[in-house]
């Protein structure tokens, strides 16, 4: 890879196990605003999802980014495992330098209810999506070292609960700990804004689920990636400063 080059902020982006996930999407998009990009990914989480693994997803990653001009890391990290914060941002900054932005796009998400989900499945999901990102922005603001309303934290969200209890439970969580970091973290100079992007095609949808977001959308077409990570680009740019601790829907009018 390519060494830190100290003129491009660094971002970190979590959860970009594919390159057509929405992470995948935010961490190109970044790459071409002049961002160097860091990023996580988790193969056997995929290997348990219908999708399945994608093979080579971080070279390939890596390699688009670098197309963008970026400097580049990927870390492979179980962010169910409570070390792995501390791991990534080791990692991370050893190859780039200091993280300005921190982009927090993983997930635990396997369908379950009020009566089938289990304990083991329940406590994953908060594990993942509530638990690490609390230690991720810990780690981020004991590092950051950046000038006073530089610094960047965005989580993204859901309001799918039905169906999905343990995930959008544990979503939930994740607003409120991204939110507090908007307060907890001002003498840092960092802003902390949570992203809740509706349903995204990225391969997971049937077609029963993508005709009805159709039909609920009032653009008539399903959101993409991209969209996501217009506003992140925005977020983290200079001009996105002024907008802090706010639950952002970014959906296209989406109404379930």
């Amino acid at each position: 890879m390519p060494l830190f080059d100290a003129a491009r902020p660094v971002a970190l982006v979590t959860g970009v196990g594919r390159s057509v996930g929405i992470g995948a999407g935010i961490a190109r998009r970044l790459a071409e605003a002049g961002w160097n990009v860091a990023f996580t990914y988790w193969t056997p989480y995929d290997a348990r999802m219908a999708w399945g693994i994608e093979a080579d997803a971080a070279d390939t990653m890596a390699q688009a980014l670098e197309e963008r001009g970026a400097d580049t890391a990927a870390v492979e990290a179980d962010l169910a495992d409570p070390e792995a914060p501390e791991r990534v941002f080791d990692q991370a900054q050893s190859r780039l330098g200091g993280i300005t932005a921190l982009v927090m796009c993983h997930c635990e998400s396997v369908d379950s209810g009020l009566l089938d989900t289990t304990v083991e499945s329940f406590d994953r999901h908060f594990a993942v999506n509530a638990r690490a990102t609390w230690l991720l922005i810990r780690e981020f603001g004991r590092r950051f070292h950046g000038a006073p309303g530089t610094g960047r934290v965005i989580g993204l969200t859901s309001d799918h609960t039905v169906g999905n209890l343990p995930y959008g439970a544990s979503k939930g969580a994740l607003d409120r700990i991204t939110l507090a970091a908007a307060h907890e973290l001002a003498h840092l100079g960092i802003t902390a804004n949570v992203i809740n992007p509706g349903p995204v095609d990225t391969g997971w949808m049937s077609d029963d689920i993508r005709d009805h977001v159709l039909r609920q959308t009032p653009l008539g077409r399903l959101s993409s990636p991209q969209d996501t990570a217009h506003l992140v680009e925005f977020l983290c740019s200079p001009q996105g400063q002024w907008i802090n601790g706010q639950l952002l829907k970014s959906n296209g009018g989406f109404a379930d």
